[in-house]
């Protein structure tokens, strides 16, 4: 399973219906489920970015599918990026010449 950020902004239309935001949370939790995706982490933030969530998923083509879906219903803008971790970090760089 890979590791990857999405950092999200409400676009117009997602932030005229803000209240059902919630409610599409769980929809995009559910739908990742059945592909095999978790939000392991969902964030509300200030800043650049509305939104920070944190996935897991099984490989990058699924999870730029789900990511696609759920930009294309047009709530929130999305930029994806794959995280490696703390062992994934040190196995690299411990094989660095």
């Amino acid at each position: 399973m890979g590791t990857y950020i999405g950092l999200l902004n409400f676009t117009g239309q997602g932030i005229a219906d803000i209240k059902g935001g919630p409610g599409r949370l769980d929809a995009a939790r559910d739908a990742f489920a059945t592909m095999g995706i978790t939000i392991k982490d969902f964030y509300l933030t200030f800043g650049q970015y509305d939104i920070v969530i944190v996935l897991e998923g099984p490989d990058d083509l699924t999870v730029a599918t789900a990511v696609l879906a759920t930009a294309a219903q047009g709530n929130v803008s999305v930029q994806t990026l794959k995280a490696l971790n703390e062992d994934e970090y040190r196995q690299i760089v411990g094989s660095l010449p």
